[in-house]
């Protein structure tokens, strides 16, 4: 009879102690290769801190190149239906979704003295942002190195250089401004820019440095534009809402740590380093042609830019958005 209450006694102490939590994976998807300065940037970071946070119990399996579903216009859909966990994608591929969004997108907005992940998460903790990401959560928010025109066969030293040109564009904010620049903007996912350069399709495009390396734009292009106020592209990597309320607390916390402006800045960060390497790339390799614009041009330039930002503001109704992403700095 003692035996049995001594192990009666064991077996209610055992059941007393906090259970640890199962092990659990989160899926990331994204539609880029594993090379991508995505990967080094953003998903590394989050994946290494999570696991260290709870001594491996948390892991992030990664799909890299759509094997989770190729369409990069679809991820956030993706995320939404549980085909993924987590997933990165960029609000201009889905514009009407992100007016608000994508104020940072606008020239002017985002400064050496603000940053991209800095005035997008100002306005998430401000309130201004969550009716455009229902069903998630937000975990990295930022924006791209300033956009500069990368040309095939045309330099591009003025506004009058672009005239009925068709350059590709990543969203509407980009758009718009082509438009007023009296270019056509042709709007299609980064992957395909490559083989739409080469053919002719598109004369050039507008975006950032990094998109030469990680897209092998120098293949196709030979003229780079630097100066002009274009704005930048923003980015994502959202999480579905009810896989992270699933998670136990302790994960929660772990995803929380490593999310937000710390995991942001780690990406824009990732995105400016990667700029530096293309640009002294292009420049050394001697078969490009790399355009500084003077004050004078880059003026030329801004004259017509900077006004689509406040057009873009009145027209959707976000000077509350403006004012918070500019400090209180903007027109």
């Amino acid at each position: 009879m003692k035996t049995i209450a001594l192990k009666t006694a064991l077996l209610g102490a055992a059941l007393a102690l906090p259970q640890a939590a199962a092990a659990e994976t989160l899926s990331f998807a994204h539609w880029v290769p594993p090379q991508h300065t995505l990967t080094e940037s953003t998903i590394e970071p989050f994946a290494e801190g999570v696991s260290e946070a709870t001594s491996g119990e948390l892991d992030v399996e990664v799909f890299p190149g759509g094997e989770l579903g190729a369409g990069p216009l679809e991820q956030y859909v993706r995320v939404v239906q549980g085909v993924a966990d987590i997933v990165w994608g960029l609000q201009g591929y889905t514009s009407s979704q992100f007016p608000r969004t994508m104020i940072a997108e606008l020239p002017g907005v985002v400064t050496e003295d603000r940053r991209g992940y800095e005035v997008l998460w100002d306005a998430w903790e401000a309130g201004l942002l969550q009716d455009e990401y229902p069903g998630t959560k937000p975990l990295a928010l930022w924006t791209s190195e300033p956009n500069i025109f990368i040309m095939k066969d045309v330099d591009v030293r003025s506004p009058e250089d672009l005239e009925g040109l068709k350059i590709r564009v990543s969203g509407s904010v980009a758009g718009d401004i082509i438009e007023a620049l009296g270019a056509i903007p042709v709007q299609m996912p980064a992957g395909e820019i490559y083989n739409a350069l080469q053919t002719g399709l598109i004369d050039g495009v507008v975006t950032g440095t990094s998109a030469v390396g990680d897209f092998r734009l120098d293949e196709v292009a030979n003229s780079y534009t630097y100066g002009a106020p274009l704005g930048q592209i923003a980015f994502y990597v959202v999480m579905n809402q009810d896989r992270f309320d699933s998670l136990p607390e302790e994960m929660q916390a772990a995803v929380e740590e490593h999310s937000g402006r710390w995991l942001s800045q780690s990406a824009e960060e990732g995105w400016l380093a990667k700029t530096d390497a293309v640009r002294t790339a292009i420049t050394e390799s001697g078969d490009n042609t790399v355009i500084d614009l003077t004050e004078d041009e880059i003026q030329a330039f801004a004259e017509i830019t900077l006004p689509v930002t406040d057009q873009r503001v009145e027209e959707i109704g976000a000077q509350d958005v403006y004012e918070v992403m500019t400090g209180g700095e903007g027109s």
